[in-house]
């Protein structure tokens, strides 16, 4: 019990650095760069799709999903994700969507504005996963297997470790209902909408391009902050 509070604690301390803890009514933030700033691997017409349309629904769906319960609408973002198997789905599929998407756009940055990895966390990975290209290997395979839509994630556990985990749909390692709970320190959309326009239904390409825009000093930083 008190391991699991610690995890709870390390957790939220965590999030609060990724995703300001907004509270209802949500809002979608503008992205931390411009549309085309990811070109060439991602595309201008996705971006603002991606973030405009989809990203848009599910702050849109969790704010209807929360109109009348007052009780709900004070709990912060973080607070509706961890407990999100208590919740419906609407409130649970539209928190995370708002969540994961919001952590995704500031985990990248233009190729030319990527930070490097930092010694931790380089040390780490390389202990965990053998290289930083077995890792990739790793995290790419997982995206691969992941059926149909979901996520797949960089966390770390109760333990301080480090592993790869997939989630369905919009689920993700903060909420009670994951199979792999932890502190996601890295997380890739595979959904269809996230690489369809550019890459079709070469999940593969995007998934291996996809690394030329991780802000590795991001990254890094969170990987820090889980660490205490």
């Amino acid at each position: 019990m008190k391991l699991r509070h610690l995890v709870t604690a390390v957790v939220l301390s965590v999030t609060a650095f990724s995703v300001s803890a907004q509270t209802a009514p949500f809002k979608l933030d503008p992205l931390p760069y411009a549309a085309n700033a990811l070109e060439p691997v991602i595309d201008e017409a996705t971006m603002k799709l991606h973030h405009g349309k989809h990203h848009q629904a599910y702050v849109d769906g969790l704010n209807k999903a929360l109109e009348g319960n007052s009780s709900l609408q004070q709990a912060t973002l973080e607070t509706l994700v961890a407990k999100a198997g208590t919740h419906p789905a609407a409130i649970r599929n539209n928190a995370g969507g708002h969540w994961n998407h919001t952590f995704f756009w500031k985990s990248m940055a233009a190729t030319d504005k990527v930070g490097k990895i930092s010694p931790e966390l380089s040390s780490a990975i390389n202990s965990s996963f053998g290289s930083l290209d077995d890792f990739k290997a790793q995290f790419k395979q997982a995206g691969l297997s992941r059926f149909g839509s979901g996520w797949v994630w960089l966390v770390v556990d109760g333990q301080g470790k480090l592993v790869i985990s997939s989630t369905p749909n919009q689920d993700n390692p903060l909420m009670d209902v994951a199979d792999v709970k932890g502190t996601p320190i890295l997380g890739n959309d595979v959904w269809e909408h996230a690489y369809y326009l550019k890459y079709n239904n070469r999940r593969a390409d995007y998934l291996e391009g996809w690394w030329q825009v991780v802000d590795w000093k991001v990254i890094s930083d969170r990987y820090a902050a889980a660490r205490k």
